[in-house]
């Protein structure tokens, strides 16, 4: 009987960034991991759903009377489902752009998003940590957008601390760092990291019964 595929509570439970970086090298894929300036809120927290995108840009003029400088930014967050993640790129690292606190993870959490990546700024922190809802930053900072940067383009490509994300795609995000899965190479890419855990798991059951680095990877090609 053939297996059943595994669920995205399974994939976010059993998956972690080096080694599905690992098998994204492997299949030729090098410029999948973000820039190692964005970090977990929470580094206890593993974030993994597919990409929702947003692109901001700094402002050029403030914003008039009666104008909605969030109107793109809600737009995005009110329409998020379950296991999607917000990724919200900014040019970063950046002083200046702060897409991301409390109240929009607040409606993310309400609607089982799986999380928040940008390579802006954050805050409201603490409160963001005590809901224990995964968020990757560029740095943190107490800036409202207004009049600063707006959400210019939603649900497009974008470029987030080096790595191109487009929508559907797959982001995974740990103490490691955060690695993007094409959305039309996932299930390789899936298959390949559960084996690899596998191999993983044997070699490290093998140093620790004493066995050499160099036997166990001739054995199972693992390091």
């Amino acid at each position: 009987m053939t297996a059943s595929p595994p669920s995205v509570d399974d994939l976010r439970r059993l998956l972690y960034t080096p080694v599905v970086s690992d098998v994204l090298d492997s299949f030729g894929l090098m410029h999948q991991a973000l820039k190692p300036f964005v970090r977990p809120l929470d580094e206890s927290l593993t974030l993994f759903g597919r990409a929702r995108t947003g692109r901001y840009v700094p402002v050029t003029k403030p914003v008039g009377v009666g104008e909605n400088p969030y109107e793109l930014e809600m737009d995005l967050i009110d329409s998020l489902r379950p296991n999607e993640v917000a990724i919200l790129a900014c040019d970063g690292p950046t002083d200046l752009i702060a897409p991301w606190g409390e109240l929009l993870s607040t409606a993310a959490r309400a609607r089982q998003a799986a999380g928040c990546v940008t390579d802006g700024l954050v805050r409201d922190v603490a409160r963001i940590r005590a809901m224990r809802f995964p968020v990757f930053h560029g740095g943190i900072g107490p800036l409202d957008t207004r009049n600063r940067a707006e959400m210019v383009e939603k649900d497009t490509t974008v470029t987030i601390a080096g790595a191109l994300v487009s929508p559907g795609d797959w982001i995974l995000g740990d103490v490691d760092g955060v690695v993007v899965i094409p959305a039309d190479r996932a299930d390789q890419v899936f298959r390949a990291a559960l084996d690899k855990i596998e191999a993983e798991d044997t070699t490290r059951a093998e140093l620790e019964a004493g066995a050499t680095l160099r036997a166990v990877f001739a054995r199972h090609g693992v390091l």
